[in-house]
């Protein structure tokens, strides 16, 4: 049996974001997004998502290039006066591991994330993390033990299976990819150890930024049995936050992609069913 979540990341980091989702929940195939709770244009997605009844919102937690939820004072080792989190990945990871202070101050940011998502009175569908930090088994337990308190009941393992992906258009394996499909299992375990839902496989890492409608329609025909999540990073234009941030990614195409026919007939014709996280915590 096949079945697939369709998401978004970034819910909540500019209104050109939030416009994208909001079509391509209305318009198109996507059903779920992940809200930055602190991010510039939050206020306007909760908005957006509240009068999309039937679109599932999760915590996208930051952890890792963006903006914390707590002032500066109270996190100092976090993150600077700006209030944004470093992008210097090995380094935070290193901090996060090694530092007590430092993870005092993680866990208290993590339960402030929850805390404020839990305010915008949104049902809590998922959780995942910002360029996939929740893989730190640091950040990894403090998202499932302040998730646990919130009601929290199913998380995104990234684990992308390279067999669909040579199906379905140029790609190349890597040792690299190898080690993060191996390491994603220690992310599993602890899901598993909390009796929170995963999904199997995981399709958006690869072709990140580049999830054009080409690329997916194949993709779609060579979905593996189980549960799958395709995620995008959608956008009906680049802001100049967004374009600091991700200057090769192809927003407008993956909101394209979102809502084009190919990709809805190439899911079908492989006979894979649309769901959620909510409505696969229900069955369980």
């Amino acid at each position: 049996m096949k079945r697939v979540i369709i998401s978004a990341d970034d819910f909540g980091l500019s209104e050109e974001v939030n416009e994208a989702i909001e079509i391509a929940h209305r318009d198109g195939l996507l059903s779920t997004a992940s809200l930055m709770v602190s991010g510039p244009a939050a206020a306007d997605a909760v908005r957006r998502a509240k009068n999309l009844p039937d679109l599932r919102v999760g915590l996208h937690l930051v952890a890792i290039e963006g903006p914390a939820t707590l002032p500066p004072a109270d996190i100092p080792l976090l993150v600077p006066q700006d209030g944004q989190f470093p992008s210097d990945q090995l380094k935070l990871g290193v901090e996060y591991f090694f530092r007590p202070a430092v993870r005092r101050e993680l866990a208290a940011e993590i339960e402030a994330q929850f805390r404020a998502f839990a305010a915008t009175g949104l049902a809590l569908d998922h959780a995942n993390a910002h360029k996939h930090m929740h893989l730190h088994p640091t950040v990894g337990h403090y998202l499932i033990e302040s998730g646990l308190r919130y009601g929290l009941r199913a998380v995104r393992v990234p684990l992308e299976p390279p067999k669909p992906l040579y199906a379905a258009g140029t790609y190349t394996d890597t040792l690299g990819d190898a080690a993060l499909r191996r390491w994603t299992g220690l992310l599993r375990h602890q899901l598993h150890k909390a009796g929170m839902v995963t999904n199997d496989w995981c399709f958006g890492l690869a072709w990140s930024g580049h999830m054009t409608t080409d690329r997916v329609s194949a993709l779609a025909a060579h979905l593996p049995d189980g549960l799958s999540e395709i995620y995008f990073h959608p956008a009906t234009a680049k802001n100049k936050l967004v374009q600091k941030l991700m200057p090769t990614y192809e927003h407008e195409a993956e909101f394209r992609t979102l809502c084009a026919p190919g990709f809805r007939s190439g899911l079908a014709h492989a006979g894979a069913t649309p769901t959620t996280w909510t409505d696969v915590a229900r069955a369980r």
